[in-house]
């Protein structure tokens, strides 16, 4: 009995459910996710914001406990300063991916419940990094996708990606896959999806609607 109770009045966390996606392109890379976070089966915000700028030229996707993603977030930002104050240099988006790996793989026996995807334009051109709770890291050459709608998102992905897609291109992929999540997947939704291109000449995030479903 005591054992019950003890789950009945445990709070309940909340969760970005999710889909978010990055892609390489070949003039930088986009990143885009939609706006839902849930409570069990509450919906707790629409609006939520799953993109976040970490420095100039840098962004990354959450997926996962909100708490832990946004307090990643701004330790990554406070990291990232003191790295061009002491560097004299802004740090290469590899760079930040392994600073995130090495916070995610310190904290592996009280973990932060997350999935993450980090990514930028550098010298080295666009780079995409996933990053599971515990800090394994992986480059990726073409595109991912995390959170619950990812299985959704990465059919779309895998039919609809081509070498040398451009930001806008890609950008209109994302978000056709985006919207097959969230016909398919609860925890995805909210007031439409979030789209960050990253390139040579900075970040731009724009917020568009599901595509329409086509005339009958």
């Amino acid at each position: 009995m005591v054992m019950i109770m003890a789950e009945m009045d445990k709070p309940e966390i909340r969760k970005t459910g999710t889909t978010t996606i990055g892609i390489v392109c070949r003039d930088g890379v986009v990143l885009a996710a939609e706006k839902k976070s849930t409570m069990g089966y509450l919906v707790a915000s629409k609006e939520t914001e799953k993109i976040s700028q970490v420095d100039d030229g840098i962004a990354m996707t959450i997926a996962g406990a909100s708490g832990d993603a946004q307090t990643l977030v701004r330790y990554m930002r406070a990291e990232l300063k003191l790295f061009a104050i002491q560097n004299q240099r802004k740090i290469s988006v590899k760079g930040a991916a392994s600073l995130l790996s090495n916070m995610l793989s310190g904290a592996r026996y009280a973990p932060y419940m997350v999935q993450l995807i980090i990514a930028g334009f550098d010298k080295e051109g666009g780079q995409v990094f996933s990053l599971d709770a515990i800090g394994a890291i992986e480059q990726e050459s073409k595109f991912f996708s995390t959170g619950s709608g990812s299985p959704f998102a990465l059919g779309v992905l895998e039919d609809g990606f081509k070498e040398g897609l451009s930001v806008n291109d890609a950008g209109s992929l994302a978000v056709r896959a985006i919207t097959a999540a969230v016909e398919r997947d609860i925890g995805s939704g909210g007031k439409g999806i979030d789209v960050m291109k990253i390139t040579k000449d900075g970040i731009t995030k724009e917020n568009y609607p599901f595509c329409p479903k086509p005339a009958k």
